[in-house]
């Protein structure tokens, strides 16, 4: 009912949207120039009206404590397991074993039935009124672009640590 409001007023909503990858195992990725959240966060980022990208606790983890982001890790059954996944299952580059954790924000779409100032061809300040089909939230179609995005870093991940080390037991 929020968006079909929004949409009858002529106007749009960004939003937020998280993607989490279960399952996917420790050791991908690389400490310095392949490094998994920083391919994850740039294809995101190529991902049309996307304005930002978190991995794990993102912007949060500026105002935590050391103590309070790190990720303890304990050995359970001659495992490593984590107290807490605030690195979204990405510690120096490296896949963890833990989820991945991925949010994105996406901007209100500008393509809006509400007339907005622009300048014309002539240099000249005029009104715009965008016309044709205006989705009142992009974020919607979104989130399976977020997910094969997501899939395509870890597949291409997958891919080199098995051309580099051989099968993932």
């Amino acid at each position: 009912s929020y968006l079909d409001k929004i949409r009858k007023s002529g106007n749009s909503v960004g939003a937020m949207i998280e993607i989490i990858a279960e399952g996917v195992p420790a050791g991908l990725g690389a400490p310095i120039y392949g490094k998994l959240d920083s391919d994850l966060a740039k294809a995101m980022m190529s991902i049309n009206a996307v304005k930002g990208v978190e991995i794990g606790a993102g912007m949060k983890s500026a105002g935590l404590t050391g103590v309070e982001n790190a990720d303890e890790i304990f050995l359970e059954n001659n495992q490593p397991k984590y107290k807490s996944n605030n690195s979204g299952g990405v510690l120096g580059g490296i896949s963890t074993g833990q989820d991945i954790v991925v949010r994105f924000a996406v901007k209100p779409t500008s393509s809006i039935i509400i007339p907005r100032m622009t300048v014309n061809e002539k240099g000249e300040n005029v009104e715009i009124v965008t016309k044709g089909r205006h989705d009142p939230c992009v974020g919607i179609r979104a989130v399976p672009i977020g997910e094969a995005m997501l899939a395509l870093v870890l597949v291409d991940h997958l891919l080199r640590f098995r051309a580099q080390c051989g099968l993932i037991t």
